[in-house]
């Protein structure tokens, strides 16, 4: 897997990625908090155990009352991991896409990772990370039909399967603001060197974890479409800049030379889930 480099000063803080749109950093994963102005949602909620900072880091930097919903992009443990323990406190609604449900309501497990994708320590420990499911079915509702997002006028989700089944984007057409989750990442997601020191430059989706690469190519290519000006990661630093939508387009172009691995066992045949299995019927 090779990388598509992009320049450092296109890199975005965290604390301000777009107009109302911030992001923290759990470990190795970010999350977003997305505001209308009187409102606001929280994308994804990161790793378990840190429920007490990402509320604080809310009461701090965006609202001291709690936010309309949850979105996720998708339900692997490093997006979901705190959730249990946010709702506890924040009574609210929890949107994923139809074809994330059977993970998020206790229905199923992701199917394995795979440790054999190589690039780094993080891929070779893939094999521990948990995989679910978890049950929040009490709270959890489909993503609206229209592609519009609950009390965010002006966005709209994207369908980005192939890391997993209903793995979703979030993009704002008025100034072109992307949050991608897991769909491409801006750091190499596989390496521990790389995750650490968070050197900006273009990858596919964490390859440990993503069960269908044609699917995955399909949705890198849908964001390039969208011409992004703003991406905001899942893992990796923000970027913005004609470097970055550049590298993009680059990345859509030569994913399979870039970001697919050469060996692994979802390579050639994507994993089975209920979302496989309901096309197959």
């Amino acid at each position: 897997m090779e990388k598509i480099s992009v320049p450092s000063e296109e890199t975005v803080p965290l604390e301000r990625v777009s107009d109302g749109v911030s992001g923290l950093r759990t470990f190795i994963v970010n999350l977003f908090a997305i505001s209308n102005g009187v409102d606001w949602v929280l994308v994804d909620t990161g790793l378990a155990g840190q429920a007490g900072a990402i509320r604080r880091w809310a009461r701090e930097q965006i609202s001291t009352s709690p936010p309309m919903a949850i979105l996720l992009t998708h339900g692997h443990f490093d997006h979901v991991g705190s959730l249990d323990e946010l709702l506890e406190e924040w009574h609210v609604p929890v949107y994923a896409h139809p074809d994330e449900l059977p993970f998020v309501t206790g229905v199923t497990a992701y199917p394995p990772p795979d440790p054999t994708v190589g690039g780094g320590l993080m891929a070779r420990l893939s094999a521990l990370y948990p995989r679910g499911p978890i049950d929040i079915s009490n709270r959890v509702q489909p993503l609206p039909d229209d592609y519009t997002l609950p009390g965010l006028p002006g966005w709209r989700w994207v369908d980005t399967p192939g890391h997993s089944p209903g793995h979703v984007s979030f993009f704002r057409e008025q100034d072109r603001t992307l949050i991608v989750g897991d769909a491409f990442c801006t750091t190499r997601q596989e390496s521990f060197l790389s995750v650490a020191t968070q050197h900006p430059e273009l990858h596919g989706p964490p390859a440990y974890f993503t069960i269908d690469w044609d699917a995955s190519r399909a949705s890198v290519r849908r964001l390039a479409s969208l011409e992004p000006r703003i991406i905001a990661p899942g893992h990796g630093r923000p970027l913005s800049g004609p470097g970055t939508s550049a590298a993009l387009h680059e990345l859509a172009a030569r994913f399979d030379e870039v970001a697919r691995p050469e060996q692994g066992r979802y390579v050639s045949h994507p994993a089975r889930t209920p979302a496989s299995s309901q096309g197959d019927s």
